[in-house]
């Protein structure tokens, strides 16, 4: 895929592990043929930056040799479904993740036409809040989990069926899909939803439609930080702004082998998690990490989202990497209040497609300001980024919409990018 700083090449490791030899190899790839910058993606994926024409070939024939080659060439999804980074070391879980996922992967690669961006959620814990994504399955008991597939809004046709009918139901359920020849399926109609519905029916399952799971009270992800169990020490590193370098991710395999922990987990928190006995000196290690990654969860940046931005992506007009690092820390106060926000390159809006609390949407040098919409919803007001700091600055008095209200008393420098 080619963006401003060369070719992008995605790594998806399944079910988002990776070895810590698998880490090595992409750390090196990533360094030999791309320009050492790696982006950690809400799949819980990796991309590799900077690739040229003369240095993809290479580069396909290390990920291969690593076990990280592409599975499929028909452009379809080259990982179908995502699992929380503790799939199969969480206690809460009712059912056998890794294994529903690996049926599901199985069953379900070599169904034609099926859109490359197609997502699978796979949720043990009946508690748990559902990232977005095409379909979720949901285990409500020991043997039966429940199948819903995505809506413009909310999550609809939940049926039930049993652990081990799952795959051949959701394999019926996703052929269906590709004969709507939609992208998403989200973006259903009613009547395309309802079909689905019968095809689910149809292939044995039963139950009646309801929201799935229960009350959304644990996280998807584990927050960044060190947290121990009895059994158990999680290591949780995101990434800020979902970068990384080749040398820090050697440095996470380093720590990994200074814990004992024997794989990568990425995170959809665009992070790595490090599963380590109890005894190995994970507080140390995670102090040692904590000027490349963000180790506590309060820190703001983690209520931020970034792109790639200007110069790295040809559709960028302004450094949002570095614009957004700004921003969080004039956005810790918001922050602490469980607000969002969003610093998009462009309306594309890749890093978060959907509403934040404030948006802003690069174009040309500026910044679109949404409050509490998409990067593609119509801005208020544009203005340059120090005025956008000094509106934050007076937001956490008199909120974010007072503070960007396009008529405000006092001027910004460069004015609203309004006509007079």
């Amino acid at each position: 895929m080619p963006t401003g700083d060369g070719l992008l090449a995605r790594v998806h490791p399944p079910l988002g592990i990776l070895a810590l030899e698998q880490a090595r190899a992409v750390a090196q790839g990533a360094l030999l043929f791309g320009n050492g910058h790696l982006d950690l993606t809400a799949r819980a994926n990796l991309q590799i930056r900077g690739v040229t024409e003369s240095t993809r070939a290479p580069l396909a024939r290390l990920l291969t040799e690593a076990g990280l080659g592409d599975r499929r060439a028909d452009g379809g999804p080259q990982r179908l479904t995502l699992t929380q980074p503790l799939a199969g070391h969480d206690p809460a879980e009712r059912i056998d993740v890794p294994a529903l996922a690996r049926a599901i992967e199985a069953a379900a690669r070599d169904i034609p036409g099926l859109p490359a961006k197609t997502l699978v959620l796979i949720e043990g814990r009946p508690d748990a809040a559902l990232p977005d994504a095409d379909c979720v399955i949901v285990a409500r008991e020991r043997a039966r989990v429940e199948i819903a597939i995505a809506a413009a809004e909310d999550w609809q046709t939940v049926l039930a069926c049993g652990l081990e009918d799952a795959p051949v139901i959701l394999t019926a359920l996703l052929e269906a899909f590709v004969r709507t020849g939609r992208r998403r399926m989200r973006d259903l109609s009613e009547d395309e939803r309802a079909r689905l519905g019968t095809a689910l029916r149809a292939s044995g399952s039963a139950g009646s439609p309801r929201p799935p799971g229960g009350r959304s009270v644990v996280p998807f992800a584990p927050a960044a930080g060190l947290r121990t169990r009895p059994d158990l020490q999680i290591l949780a590193l995101d990434a800020p702004f979902g970068r990384c370098t080749a040398d820090t991710l050697d440095r996470v395999v380093s720590a990994a082998e200074a814990v004992g922990a024997d794989a990568i987990r990425l995170s959809p928190a665009r992070g790595f998690v490090l599963l380590a006995p109890t005894g190995a000196p994970a507080a140390a290690v995670m102090a040692e990490l904590a000027c490349d990654f963000i180790v506590a969860p309060d820190d703001p940046r983690r209520s931020v989202d970034a792109c790639t931005g200007a110069p790295g992506c040809a559709s960028g007009s302004t450094p949002t990497l570095a614009d957004a690092a700004r921003v969080a820390e004039m956005f810790r106060p918001l922050a602490q209040q469980g607000r969002a926000a969003h610093v998009s390159g462009c309306a594309k809006g890749c890093a978060r497609p959907g509403p934040a609390d404030l948006t802003l949407v690069g174009t040309q040098g500026r910044y679109g300001i949404v409050i509490g919409g998409a990067p593609g919803d119509e801005p208020a007001i544009h203005l340059p980024i120090e005025a956008v700091l000094d509106r934050l600055g007076r937001a956490k008095t008199v909120g974010l919409a007072a503070a960007f209200a396009p008529n405000m008393a006092r001027p910004d420098n460069g004015g609203d990018g309004r006509p007079a």
